[in-house]
């Protein structure tokens, strides 16, 4: 019988972890994060990372096991997953991945080819006109030359848009072709469990998402990492728009209305990427009915 991992995709909110750790469960196995956020220890209410309650319910990997400060990227994650779920399958015959992160997702099914090393010249000459041009300039540079990444980058994230624009320049091929390269062979069998909501329902669930962060304590959490919103790590939402706050730019209830737009955007974007794989089957699981017997 051949190993197997079943993956777990949908829009933030939608329940992923709640039926990751059923899955788990039913399975006697483990999960491991898909999270390109819940990976680093100094972010939890922020990035919803799953309670200590689910934490025990079923053992996670690769959750709260990097600094902010360390260099992070989906070439590494893909290296460090891979690691961990072959050595996972040499005790369990079944795996569960979860998590919203696109990239970390594609990176496990296909693999990545390695991207050209930074090129610091062509990131300073793109910051350079970010400051004279804006980010509008750069955008649609990025829309002409790869309107796939386009297509579904946060167009907020100007570094995420200079990295592509670096990629881009320096190889001459789109920051796409990196990433949906050849599929890799892997060792194990792949099931892809995409599940969704009404928009209705998974509106209702962020903004309760988001009102129950901020009664959690997230002003204080953003405040502990304020030293380090130059890091890419925490140019993310739920703590850029309380920087946002801190430099009185808005009011606090402003923030807030504005990542819980972001967010809904933001599951907006992981849709339109998941159901590129045509692979994935979709669950909806509305009003949280759903059968776990379905998935295996």
């Amino acid at each position: 019988m051949n190993k197997k991992l079943y993956i777990i995709v949908g829009p933030t909110a939608s329940g992923k972890t709640s039926l990751a750790i059923s899955l788990a469960e039913k399975l006697h196995t483990e999960i491991v994060s898909a999270d390109s956020r819940q990976i680093f220890r100094q972010m939890n209410i922020g990035v919803a990372r799953p309670s200590k309650q689910e934490l025990q319910r079923v053992k996670h990997h690769l959750i709260a096991v990097w600094n902010i400060e360390d260099t992070y990227n989906v070439k590494r994650y893909e290296t460090e997953a891979i690691n961990i779920i072959e050595k996972l399958f040499n005790q369990y015959d079944n795996l569960v991945l979860c998590g919203g992160s696109g990239l970390y997702i594609d990176a496990i099914i296909n693999g990545i080819d390695t991207m050209p090393d930074a090129n610091q010249e062509i990131k300073l000459e793109l910051n350079k006109e970010l400051n004279t041009k804006g980010l509008e300039s750069l955008l649609e540079e990025l829309k002409q030359r790869d309107f796939d990444y386009y297509s579904v980058v946060d167009k907020q994230n100007h570094r995420r848009i200079i990295r592509a624009l670096e990629v881009i320049r320096t190889s001459g091929k789109p920051f796409s072709y990196f990433i949906n390269k050849e599929k890799v062979k892997r060792n194990f069998d792949i099931k892809i469990i995409g599940i969704y909501r009404n928009r209705a329902e998974l509106i209702d669930r962020i903004n309760y998402r988001v009102d129950k962060m901020m009664n959690s304590g997230l002003l204080e959490e953003v405040k502990k990492i304020e030293p380090f919103r130059n890091l890419n790590a925490v140019n993310t939402i739920g703590y850029k728009e309380l920087f946002d706050y801190f430099d009185n730019k808005c009011s606090l209830d402003e923030a807030i209305e504005q990542i819980k737009i972001h967010t809904r955007q933001y599951a907006k974007r992981q849709m339109t990427w998941f159901k590129r794989n045509k692979q994935t089957i979709w669950l909806d699981v509305t009003n949280n009915e759903f059968n776990i017997n379905y998935i295996i």
